[in-house]
């Protein structure tokens, strides 16, 4: 049996988000929404990842910009959050388990829900954006 750590460091975040995201490759119903936005060259797109869930978990400056913009574009559903929100916990359970860990799904579970409430406001409103 392989005991987990907790999420300690960027190099623990790099491992939780390159996994996570190779689920995200491998979903059949995830993956065309992502790469229609991402394209073939996922990097740039990890990389700010890595520094986003960096500055949530830690504090540590480096993230710029809104979370929400990018995703804002893309057609995105209750089920589909719902699958993103799976991978993620699935993720971080597999690789990590304490403090942080629980965090990282608290937040990601946070984020999933104003998703949820941007989405419902739109279609309420007839907009586009999630913003």
């Amino acid at each position: 049996m392989t005991i987990k750590n907790d999420i300690q460091n960027i190099e623990d975040i790099k491992i939780l988000v390159d996994d996570f995201y190779s689920k995200i490759r491998q979903d059949d119903i995830l993956s065309p929404v992502f790469i229609d936005k991402i394209g073939n060259d996922w990097q740039p797109h990890l990389n700010k990842m890595y520094l986003f869930w960096n500055a949530a978990l830690f504090g540590v400056r480096g993230y710029f910009g809104n979370p929400f913009l990018k995703p804002s574009n893309l057609p995105i559903n209750s089920e589909l959050i719902a699958r993103w929100l799976g991978h993620f916990n699935e993720t971080c359970d597999q690789h990590f388990k304490g403090e942080n860990a629980e965090n990282a799904k608290w937040r990601a579970s946070i984020m999933a829900e104003v998703f949820l409430s941007k989405i419902g406001s739109n279609l309420e409103n007839k907009t586009k954006s999630i913003l």
